[in-house]
């Protein structure tokens, strides 16, 4: 298996109250796609934070393996997602994979 996890930060233009709505709309959005994804097994958005935090939102999701990984990056659903509700509002996008050994 292999764990996904990215971390956002939105636009430094966005108001907080934009930043709320884009946070409402990327999470279903984005969680959305297991089953949608071969070889996406879970997938959680973080969106709520501690102040202590200075990111916007974090993604984790498992996957099948490194081929179901490369394989969701260029999925079709996971490109309408992310062109649409995540990619127009962020302004770095933090990123770590690994395999989870069993």
């Amino acid at each position: 298996m292999v764990k996904h996890i990215i971390l956002w930060q939105f636009k430094d233009e966005l108001s907080e109250e934009e930043k709320q709505q884009v946070r409402r709309e990327m999470k279903p959005a984005l969680e959305g796609l297991v089953g949608q994804v071969p070889g996406l097994i879970s997938m959680h958005i973080q969106t709520e934070f501690l102040p202590s935090s200075n990111v916007d939102a974090m993604l984790e999701s498992t996957l099948e393996s490194p081929e179901a990984l490369k394989n969701y990056g260029s999925h079709p659903a996971h490109v309408a997602v992310a062109n649409s509700k995540v990619r127009p509002f962020t302004k770095l996008r933090t990123c770590i994979d690994y395999v989870v050994e069993e």
